[in-house]
């Protein structure tokens, strides 16, 4: 491989220490085909030539008896030396009854004199020279360069090797990662040289902690740093001196913090990469959190991860074989006489074929932060308008559903087209599926939101302010975008009858609603008061289990037929 890198031209060098003249030549003549060949007569010759061939010499054959300096005395002081990677060595002797005393000197092999045999000389001298070679590979991907801990492979590969030895089966391990706060700022900021002397010195405390316990560190990537350890029953304290060793440092920027992520679920059984993939985990929880700079990675957050992967991979057979379940919770007009029914609005449900019933407040957030709420709300929103028109054509007459668009449905170019082409599937007007949308979607990208809702609009769709009152833009938001109804957050009508001020802010919400010539709708009612005091403050419209809990269509039904 060598040879072909530089084609050919380019030799290992071969360093010969003989004092007899005759036996240079012989061993000059055998390898010169094959190596490039430089001599010394002794050890301390052999020094000389180490350092003007530094980094550069494969191989050192050394005599063992030679004046000066003999080759045993060569062995001593040059494993004495602080050299990276020491050469190999292979003694020439005729003292066979020394083999012993040459290989625990240092030596990896020795040839018999006299040179009789060359085709074992050359093939002595392939061996160890490839041996030595596979060596500094492996020593190079051992280590990491900048702080001398071993790197991310090698670290799980022992780590490995560790569990399975049984090393360390009645002892009870520690997991841990740890991460620089903004360890971009301090390049950007300080220099990259201030940075590796950062991680250089957080290396030398780790490996410090680790030297003398039953463990070993690594630095997995950039700044983070992992710890496989026994001895440690108090991380609050271990985190503690770690910040102290850190802030002794010499010229260490006063502004670095570092976080800690703890896997307190390990299962042995489990491969390193995932043990430490779920400390990161917990390290990630704290990010830029300020009052908790460590986290903790459970069997609880473990099980509840499984749990949601579960779910994620179960969507789109879900959506395919209906287990998601629409179900209506009607909207009565209270305003003239008797309540009548005015709309409903759209809940989803999971019934899970292996996990059961499945709260919407497990999947909901789950799907909205990965994107597949998507594809739910899509199927809801068909569901629905499949539902509108059916009872149209039992009942004679439209009956409005809400549906929930998502934020992230905000961002879909195809929104607008998606949603015309569902009612038109269903042969219905745009203004027979009312669209929710939440202040954190204005929040998000008030610009979008605000471009999205006119269009809908300008195609007759009605949109439906959700949970008002609970966001950070309340008011601003309804000086910028047109909306067709307020739905007062279900909060403020279960406390109004508990403090003044949750009253006072239903007062002030209907007061809002009436200026904006909107109907205000009122989730959340159970109780007569509620009914009575909404409605005597104007209320328009009310939902909530007074009237009914969310059902199926059927019994829905009932509803529509009075």
């Amino acid at each position: 491989m060598y040879d072909e890198l530089f084609g050919g031209e380019k030799k290992r060098k071969v360093l010969v220490v003989d004092d007899e003249e005759i036996n240079r030549e012989l061993l000059g003549n055998m390898l010169d085909d094959r190596y490039d060949v430089i001599f010394a007569e002794n050890g301390k010759d052999a020094f000389e030539r180490i350092e003007e061939y530094s980094g550069m010499i494969s191989l050192i054959l050394l005599d063992l008896m030679m004046p000066v300096m003999d080759g045993l005395e060569f062995i001593s002081k040059y494993n004495e030396m602080e050299i990276a990677s020491k050469l190999p060595i292979i003694v020439m002797t005729s003292e066979v009854e020394s083999e012993a005393d040459i290989i625990k000197a240092g030596a990896v092999d020795f040839i018999k004199k006299p040179y009789n045999m060359p085709e074992v000389i050359l093939a002595r001298c392939e061996r160890v020279i490839a041996l030595f070679e596979k060596q500094q590979l492996i020593e190079s991907t051992e280590i990491d360069e900048l702080t001398g801990l071993y790197s991310k492979d090698f670290f799980f590969e022992y780590i490995r090797q560790m569990n399975e030895s049984g090393l360390v089966d009645e002892i009870n391990m520690n997991v841990i990662a740890i991460d620089i706060e903004h360890f971009h700022l301090i390049n950007e900021i300080y220099g990259h040289e201030k940075g590796d002397i950062v991680l250089k010195e957080i290396a030398t405390i780790l490996n410090d902690l680790v030297k003398s316990r039953i463990g070993i560190a690594a630095r997995s990537d950039a700044d983070t740093f992992y710890i496989y350890t026994d001895g440690i029953d108090d991380y609050q304290k271990l985190f503690e001196d770690i910040n102290i060793k850190i802030s002794n440092i010499d010229k260490f920027p006063s502004s670095i913090r570092i976080r800690m992520g703890v896997n307190k679920s390990i299962d042995l059984n489990e491969s390193p990469e995932t043990l430490f993939e779920h400390a990161r985990i917990a390290c990630n929880l704290v990010r830029g959190d300020y009052m908790n700079q460590i986290g903790y990675y459970d069997r609880k957050h473990h099980d509840k991860q499984i749990y949601n992967a579960k779910l994620v991979a179960d969507i789109d057979k879900s959506i395919e074989n209906k287990d998601f379940v629409v179900y209506y919770q009607p909207k009565y007009s209270i305003l003239n006489g008797d309540p009548i029914l005015a709309s409903a609005e759209a809940l989803v449900r999971w019934n899970h074929p292996e996990l059961g019933f499945i709260s919407p407040g497990d999947f909901i957030p789950l799907f909205e932060n990965n994107g597949l709420i998507q594809k739910l709300d899509k199927y809801v929103w068909e569901c629905a308008a499949s539902q509108i028109r059916k009872w149209k054509e039992k009942y004679g007459v439209a009956i409005p559903v809400s549906v929930n668009v998502s934020r992230i449905d905000i961002y879909n170019p195809e929104l607008e087209n998606v949603l015309l082409d569902i009612v038109k599937k269903s042969d219905l007007k745009p203004h027979d599926l009312h669209l929710e949308i939440t202040e954190s979607a204005y929040s998000d990208d008030a610009d979008r939101l605000i471009e999205v809702v006119n269009n809908l609009r300008k195609k007759d769709f009605e949109i439906e302010m959700d949970d008002f009152g609970t966001g950070y833009s309340s008011l601003n938001m309804l000086t910028t975008i047109p909306i067709d109804a307020l739905k007062m957050d279900m909060s403020f009508v279960r406390n109004m009858h508990r403090d003044s001020t949750s009253l006072k802010l239903v007062e002030l919400i209907i007061d809002i609603s009436k200026f904006l010539d909107v109907p205000v709708i009122a989730e959340g009612v159970e109780e007569q008061s509620q009914v009575d005091t909404l409605k005597k403050l104007g209320c328009d419209i009310i939902q909530g289990y007074y009237f009914s809990k969310p059902v199926l269509p059927e019994e829905f039904e009932k509803y529509i037929a009075g």
